[in-house]
């Protein structure tokens, strides 16, 4: 039986331990951690959980396909709810917009309190799903650099529409091009933050992203965020996978070209195939007189993150599961960002509350609020005075927006910063997705999901093809298992 190594639990990892298990090849995974799961993490205290990652789950089905590879009906084990809104939006002046999932709901909501023409509304989104129609096979679920890749049919198509893939222009250019009112726009450009880009830099392609969210749809685990991980573990393991923990992966080691195996903090570990979901950065640091390509060693990072934990001692019946409190002067924001390595004065603020979903996550009459604004990547900011700065800006623009005094409220903060995401999680920098989109090239200069150079080693997770997120993380597991298809 044929031998299989994956470095890391991330859900890429679980993902890849699955796919290659119902092939038939005997899987281990080393994980430096004590449990497993990644950037998707939890944490409990006083009666209340917090979820320590990622947030909005799209494209459901992707988990859903992991568990009808194994012969096994999805819903015996892993359930989900489409919302009836992905977001709801605050601005500076007090308006209130409500993203409904109902295409119909949404063009009411944004022509009513926005003044958009219903039109444009159907045209943009029509538009993002054409762009995910000729972009998901080659972009997505497929190696980028693959000729037998470039070489299939509906490459053609892409790029006869290049004028609705419009890679050249800037996703806000873009949107100008549909939409008149300000806040509309501050909208739908937000949309590139889900890959920690800028909007004023990343190409309109990634306005598929509109489509992943507003024509698929939002949704939300029954037992919330983590219970993705602790299903799919649980299959992992009914497939026979072993899990070793408190692994400390020293190199992966290789001869002559080929893979062998992985050394570890408790010896070798031999193996025909290595899957590496650390980040990239660390994977070549785990592979001796093998350099990172220079263009990823210059290439843009994407944003990093501040986040506070409040365990609040009310409820807030304003705010919804998922919101965003605007900046006021949305550009300045990510200027800010770049040319000071630093939060800016009056950051866009995301307040995530999943006991409004899930009321188990907090005590009765009470919420967990997970706070987060963009923050640059490390480079040995003052991390103290900046998280004290931060949190004075936040909770006076809270207050003043909710018209409330929130500091009296909470019993209890815990924070991540990206000095700790890098630490637990390995991101380089902190940079929670990899590289980051700002240039009409950035997807063709993500790291392959396989190597140039070592037969017999791949990698999989946001900081490789196809990007970070939940759905790109899954599709980067499905592109090595068909890489191993081929290649066997």
């Amino acid at each position: 039986m044929k031998k299989a190594i994956i470095i890391g639990t991330g859900i890429a990892a679980i993902a890849s331990a699955i796919r290659f298990s119902a092939k038939g090849y005997q899987v281990t995974v080393l994980e430096q951690n004590e449990k497993p799961g990644g950037k998707i993490r939890e944490f409990h205290k006083d009666g209340f959980r917090f979820d320590m990652g990622p947030s909005l789950f799209t494209m459901p089905w992707l988990v859903d396909e992991l568990f009808e590879c194994c012969g096994e009906n999805p819903g015996d084990f892993f359930n989900y709810t489409k919302l009836e809104q992905s977001c709801r939006y605050f601005y500076s002046d007090e308006k209130v917009v409500d993203a409904f999932q109902d295409k119909e709901k949404l063009t009411a909501e944004l022509e009513t309190k926005l003044g958009e023409d219903a039109k444009s509304i159907h045209r943009y989104l029509n538009d993002a799903e054409e762009i995910y129609k000729l972009t998901a096979e080659t972009f997505i679920f497929n190696s980028l650099q693959k000729s037998w890749n470039i070489q299939k049919k509906y490459i053609w198509p892409a790029l006869k529409k290049l004028s609705v893939l419009r890679p050249w222009q800037t996703i806000h250019k873009a949107n100008e091009g549909y939409f008149s009112n300000p806040k509309t726009l501050q909208i739908f450009d937000r949309l590139a933050t889900y890959n920690g880009s800028n909007p004023y830099k990343a190409p309109a392609t990634l306005n598929v992203i509109a489509h992943l969210e507003h024509n698929q749809g939002a949704y939300f685990p029954i037992n919330g965020m983590a219970s993705i991980i602790e299903s799919l573990y649980e299959l992992a393991k009914r497939q026979g996978v072993e899990f070793r923990f408190n692994q400390k992966v020293k190199q992966i080691v290789h001869q002559k070209g080929i893979v062998s195996g992985v050394e570890t903090s408790d010896g070798f570990v031999p193996g025909e195939i290595v899957v590496s979901n650390a980040d990239i950065f660390k994977s070549y640091e785990l592979l001796p007189g093998i350099e990172l390509p220079h263009k990823m060693k210059i290439a843009e990072l994407s944003t990093s993150a501040l986040v506070f934990f409040w365990g609040m001692n009310r409820e807030f019946p304003e705010i919804g599961l998922h919101n965003i409190l605007f900046a006021e002067y949305y550009k300045a924001e990510f200027e800010y960002l770049n040319s000071e390595n630093d939060i800016y004065g009056d950051p866009t603020i995301y307040i995530y509350v999943s006991s409004k979903q899930v009321s188990s996550d907090a005590p009765a009459g009470k919420e967990n609020w997970f706070v987060m604004v963009n923050a640059p990547t490390d480079s040995g900011q003052d991390w103290d005075l900046v998280i004290q700065k931060a949190r004075k800006t936040i909770q006076q623009k809270i207050n003043r927006i909710l018209g409330a005094n929130i500091e009296e409220h909470i019993l209890f903060e815990e924070i991540i910063d990206p000095k700790n995401i890098e630490e637990v999680t390995s991101a380089q920098a902190g940079a929670i997705y990899g590289n980051s989109s700002n240039n009409m090239m950035a997807a063709f200069r993500r790291h392959p999901n396989f190597s140039k150079d070592i037969k017999g080693l791949y990698f999989a997770g946001g900081s490789v093809h196809p990007g970070g997120g939940i759905p790109l993380c899954l599709a980067s597991a499905k592109i090595v298992d068909g890489l191993i298809s081929k290649n066997e």
